[in-house]
């Protein structure tokens, strides 16, 4: 995996400067992240892996598909991925540019999973101290998994705090094994 993010990396970074540089930061993410999901999905992959499309039939189809979710500029990116035979990268890219973007916005997405529905205020509350702990904002999105016996795990990019009592107990099991 590391292999991608490095042959990644330039592509996002051209992209997050050239749209940081015209004040689109939102339009290039929202449509990165349009043609990250058209390449990933299972029936494009076949138009990305066959031989004998040339690298512009390949984008042209990708820029099809897209339509008007994405502008000009990004299609331009696209044919450019597509000559370089980087149209497979476009995940990771987007995912890289999303890096950047909150890294200048100094805003971090927060996935919160519960064994119960939090309430808005604990969800804000949460927020509120994990923006101080973080030194961002942070915007918090929940969800419930009946799995888990009581607490939350907490994925804040890679930074994760398990104060699940099933990560408890499993911590207890491994101190009692040593």
């Amino acid at each position: 995996m590391a292999e991608l993010s490095t042959l990644a990396r330039p592509y996002a970074k051209a992209a997050f400067e050239f749209a940081r540089e015209h004040s689109t930061l939102a339009q290039w993410s929202e449509q990165l992240a349009t043609a990250a999901a058209v390449s990933a999905d299972e029936g494009m992959d076949a138009v990305l892996d066959n031989p004998s499309l040339t690298d512009e039939q390949q984008a042209q189809t990708m820029n099809e598909v897209c339509g008007d979710a994405t502008g000009q500029e990004v299609k331009n990116f696209v044919s450019i991925l597509a000559s370089n035979k980087r149209l497979s990268l476009l995940p990771v890219i987007a995912a890289q540019f999303e890096l950047l973007k909150s890294n200048l916005e100094k805003s971090i997405d927060v996935e919160v999973v519960s064994a119960f529905d939090l309430t808005d205020e604990t969800a804000n509350k949460l927020a509120e101290v994990l923006g101080k702990k973080l030194e961002r904002e942070v915007k918090v999105s929940t969800s419930t998994d009946h799995d888990l016996l009581g607490g939350v795990l907490i994925r804040a990019g890679d930074l994760v705090i398990d104060g699940s009592v099933r990560g408890r107990l499993n911590k207890l099991a491994e101190a009692m094994n040593s």
